[in-house]
């Protein structure tokens, strides 16, 4: 504790328990130290103060006669605060009122309640067990070579990559690699790169603060159209999310697939293939990487921000051999050492495998009960994209997205603008809501559907029941 006893509260000099008394005192008010703080005990603040343990013993029983403090025996002193107090400085009261967010719908999460903890922490130990001195030190900006063999192994396996680990990076997550893509795009001249529209609004704001124009090319129900990125030739690269478009839901077709390929040989461009939510399709087996079909044209980026959980900060990206020095050559820091060991072992017990198939099962059934609740509560809605992923877009033809959207959160519903991924003025659309069901409660739904079926109502002034056309 940092206590200032020469001017504790304004106070002249005076006997030297009485100044540690009014400087704990402070801190308790000023929210230095926060209720359920445990103090040092007498002894040690004594010695750290130079003092004698009276001064301190004193000090301590004049704030727990005041009610500051709370000292059992055993459990130590600790504050205690009823309230009146002021807060500690930058605390946030909690949101209180009708716009609390009770069921939240918007995408980008997937089931948290379902993260394997009792396997993960069996990973945590044994790769630490098993973790050699030596990886103590600075870490490999590449990632841990363990971790890459892992992952190349499970990439070819799983999603029909050609992944070499001397050409994968360990990154945070997509959107890090996405930045050191962009470093390496600018050091060989690149000026611009296409992306999808609608698309992800974060990867254009990262695009757009590393120095480079945002080219946003439009997708229809085959994806994205690749045969207008002729029509760009400052765009040195393009980003692409084939297996699963977010937020319109489509898989990029097979003639889009062979265009995007013949753009990137023809011109030398590179394609950034964003594996968003692959491992999750419902209706068929997953569709393979399109790394796999041209590794020299394809950097395949990663994460188990939706598998797992984002909190882990653990993505990756396998790159064409000419890109590989580039990225390593910037100085980024890779995730822990232990967190990707852990990851590592993880996969290698076949505790990731299991993870995805119980995904799998949940999210589908999750999905068909919100498409079946919404086509009861809400006929006007139509759902669009393909039967996969942890979200849908909701089409809403002749009403109000925005007004919507807002009138849902009043009543506790949170829900995303399919215009808040839409790049640029000239590419409006049908208006739409894009509904996350990943992290979604399974006794939620009925409530979040019905709940947003009373915002289409009081939002457009029409009848229940009421089809848009």
């Amino acid at each position: 504790m940092l206590l200032d006893l020469q001017a504790a509260a304004g106070h002249l000099p005076g006997p030297l328990h009485g100044r540690l008394t009014d400087a704990l005192r402070e801190a308790i008010r000023e929210g230095r130290l926060r209720a359920g703080s445990l103090l040092p005990s007498s002894r040690v603040l004594a010695a750290e103060l130079g003092c004698s343990r009276w001064v301190v013993t004193q000090a301590y029983a004049q704030l727990a006669a005041e009610g500051y403090l709370d000292g059992q025996i055993g459990s130590g002193t600790r504050v205690r605060m009823t309230g009146a107090e002021t807060p500690a400085s930058g605390a946030v009261p909690a949101p209180s009122g009708p716009a609390r967010t009770a069921i939240d719908l918007a995408p980008g999460l997937p089931d948290l309640r379902a993260f394997p903890v009792t396997r993960w922490v069996t990973a945590v130990r044994a790769a630490a067990a098993a973790m050699p001195v030596a990886d103590l030190g600075y870490p490999d900006p590449a990632g841990h070579p363990v971790l890459r063999d892992v992952l190349s192994g499970y990439l070819t396996r799983v999603r029909g990559a050609r992944a070499n680990p001397a050409h994968l990076t360990v990154c945070g997550s997509v959107r890090a690699g996405i930045a050191r893509l962009c470093g390496a795009l600018r050091e060989v001249g690149c000026q611009a790169i296409a992306v999808e529209n609608p698309g992800w609004h974060r990867l254009r704001e990262q695009i757009a603060s590393s120095g480079l124009t945002v080219v946003p090319v439009p997708v229809d129900d085959q994806g994205l159209r690749a045969d207008l990125l002729d029509q760009h030739p400052e765009a040195g690269a393009v980003v692409v999310s084939p297996a699963h478009q977010f937020p319109v839901g489509t898989v990029l077709s097979a003639p889009r697939r062979a265009a995007l390929l013949a753009w990137a040989r023809r011109t030398g461009g590179l394609i950034i293939e964003d594996d968003y939510d692959a491992e999750y399709r419902y209706d068929r087996r997953p569709v393979g990487a399109l790394q796999g079909a041209d590794p020299g044209a394809v950097a395949l980026l990663g994460s188990v921000s939706k598998t797992l959980s984002p909190a882990l900060g653990i993505g990756w990206m396998v790159t064409p051999p000419r890109w590989t020095a580039l990225l390593r050559s910037a100085h980024m820091a890779a995730p822990p050492v232990l967190d990707q060991l852990a990851f590592a072992e993880f996969t290698r017990a076949g505790s990731y495998d299991r993870h995805l198939r119980a995904g799998r099962q949940r999210y589908r059934q999750r999905r068909d009960a919100l498409v079946r609740a919404l086509a009861a509560e809400l006929p006007q809605a139509r759902v669009a994209g393909a039967s996969a992923g942890l979200h849908l877009v909701a089409l809403l033809d002749g009403l109000d997205a925005g007004a919507i959207q807002r009138r849902a959160l009043a009543l506790g519903v949170r829900v995303a603008n399919l215009d808040t991924y839409r790049a640029g003025t000239g590419f409006g659309g049908e208006p739409g809501l894009v509904l996350g069901y990943g992290n979604l409660a399974d006794h939620q739904l009925g409530a979040a559907v019905s709940l947003l079926a009373q915002a289409v109502i009081t939002s457009s002034g029409a009848s229940p029941g009421t089809a848009f056309v």
